[in-house]
């Protein structure tokens, strides 16, 4: 049951790494799982290499947490693939609805967060620096190319960083580098030779983010969690729902525009991504807790 709530979380995280402006970081954070996400990939290093050659497979599959991650990233993986033409259909024809989907998401989850962090004039000022930062990446704007094979390397290995920092989308990221397209257009189509190059440059920019992640985690855990929060709130604006052009407006003003703001309906899918959120975190207070495997 643990593992199944596990994969569950992970079809969310995955739902959210498609849109572009939404982190699946975010919802790893919100969800429970961050910090046991970044310490199972980055022990997936030299001693789980030298168990793996000695023939010692379960205690290099325990070491790297490996159940944990086989379910994660298996949910992830279905989401991804599952909802590509669906998420890039909402983008098109039904954008204020998706981004109400995912603010309700988030916003159910951050007081459950805030929380955790002992909070102090230091950390408040590093919550508005990661706020700041997010703001500021939001108004980039993106690029447009015709990719080479090994643009899709860099892209992955890039892209990555931002999916595992809670607030920073990875979407958003290619969107950025002019990849988006051609990255969503490769999953659609399943140009294989394409997928496993971006998959490599995914694997290689993930375990060595995930380590710089783990020492600061380590080192600085409620430094770095209320940074990580800041960042989480400025990306809201990313995915407030009613926008043209990278551009906020009040849903009048929008609608004066498009000539339908979908306030109801937005409403509606605001309170079902907060239902969905509340159930993913009070699912969690029904089972016990299981150790993790990679705790030494």
């Amino acid at each position: 049951m643990a593992y199944f709530i596990v994969w569950c979380k992970g079809v969310l995280m995955g739902a959210a790494d498609v849109v572009p402006g939404v982190s699946g970081g975010t919802l790893a954070l919100l969800l429970g799982i961050y910090e046991r996400l970044i310490n199972a990939i980055r022990s997936v290093d030299q001693q789980a290499l030298t168990l793996l050659f000695r023939g010692r497979m379960v205690a290099a599959w325990q070491h790297i947490d490996g159940t944990f991650l086989l379910c994660l990233f298996s949910g992830i993986l279905l989401s991804v693939f599952a909802l590509a033409n669906a998420v890039s259909w909402m983008l098109e024809q039904q954008p204020v609805l998706l981004w109400a989907l995912f603010n309700g998401l988030i916003i159910a989850a951050l007081p459950h967060l805030c929380v955790r962090v002992p909070w102090s004039w230091r950390r408040l000022l590093l919550a508005a620096l990661g706020m700041s930062i997010a703001i500021a990446i939001s108004q980039l704007n993106p690029m447009t190319l015709e990719p080479a094979l090994w643009m899709f390397f860099v892209a992955g290995a890039i892209a990555i960083c931002a999916m595992i920092l809670p607030g920073i989308s990875g979407s958003f990221i290619l969107l950025l580098l002019g990849m988006y397209a051609p990255v969503l257009l490769a999953v659609t189509e399943l140009q294989l030779v394409t997928l496993l190059v971006f998959m490599a440059g995914c694997v290689i920019g993930l375990l060595s983010f995930s380590r710089v992640l783990s020492w600061l985690l380590a080192r600085c855990h409620d430094a770095t969690l209320a940074l990580l929060i800041g960042v989480v709130i400025g990306a809201l604006l990313r995915i407030w729902p009613w926008q043209l052009d990278g551009t906020l407006l009040t849903p009048t003003a929008y609608q004066q525009l498009v000539g339908s703001a979908d306030i109801g309906w937005a409403l509606l899918c605001m309170v079902v991504g907060v239902l969905t959120m509340q159930l993913m975190l009070r699912l969690e207070t029904f089972i016990p807790k299981q150790p993790e495997d990679n705790e030494r």
